[in-house]
């Protein structure tokens, strides 16, 4: 037996918190019966009805692809560019996978995919806290006193960001680039590239190097590999420190 709301989420129609709204608001059915009680409990057998569509309830599938260039994470895409989807094996195809975050169209590197929404919208939370590590071309010689901007937080649109470990792996002063090493823990749209543009410097190329303690290894781009259970429980461990150092930081 297992709670209402956790059951919704699990299955990928939406998180936790909207599973809840949607039971309150009457949205919700077990074996024809509206149900508005919070913690309601159910057990596999039972029916269950989200806006008047049957849910299934899946087997947990997690993998992670090395994501190319010049592919959207999305499953399609109304301007007609390669997705995430597209690429993968024929086999995967035909699961149910969302992309753990996204990664823009331009950068390359490790992504997370899954059919388990409480997994994907509990490590892509505004406060999930991990660590995503980033190699960033940039242009221009990045210095130390860029390293110090962005290791304080420097403010996007108004917002401090949360500080960065930053380092420089290094310099092309024959061309005028630097390759610089970055390590955030927030996921805001473009974070990474607006970052470096507070600093002066455009982004020319980037890659996700890490997510967590998920790894490229020995990915070739776009192949992809089943995450373990330790790989798993490990990312929910992650994430769950995480949130307890950003709360004790915060009280």
């Amino acid at each position: 037996m297992e709670r209402l709301q956790k059951r919704i989420a699990e299955c990928g129609i939406c998180s936790r918190r909207k599973a809840e709204e949607l039971i309150l608001a009457g949205y919700v059915k077990v074996n024809g019966e509206v149900i508005t009680i919070l913690g309601t409990k159910v057990s596999y057998d039972d029916v269950i009805e989200v806006n008047g569509k049957i849910i299934e309830k899946e087997t947990k599938k997690y993998y992670v692809i090395n994501k190319p260039r010049g592919v959207v994470c999305t499953s399609s895409d109304d301007r007609g560019r390669t997705t995430i989807i597209d690429i993968l094996p024929e086999v995967l195809k035909k699961e149910r996978l969302y992309s753990v975050g996204r990664l823009d169209y331009d950068t390359k590197g490790v992504l997370l995919l899954t059919n388990d929404g409480e997994f994907m919208n509990t490590l892509v939370g505004p406060k999930s806290g991990l660590e995503k590590e980033y190699l960033a071309r940039v242009k221009g010689i990045f210095t130390f006193t860029d390293i110090k901007k962005l290791s304080e937080g420097i403010v996007i649109n108004g917002k401090k960001t949360l500080p960065a470990v930053v380092t420089i792996e290094s310099l092309d002063r024959e061309h005028g680039s630097s390759l610089v090493r970055i390590i955030i823990t927030e996921g805001n749209y473009h974070q990474v590239k607006e970052m470096f543009k507070a600093t002066g410097h455009e982004v020319k190329k980037l890659t996700r190097v890490r997510f967590g303690h998920i790894t490229i290894n020995n990915l070739k781009e776009g192949e992809v590999r089943v995450l373990t259970i330790h790989d798993v429980k490990t990312l929910y461990a992650l994430s769950k420190q995480s949130k307890d150092i950003t709360k004790h930081k915060e009280n």
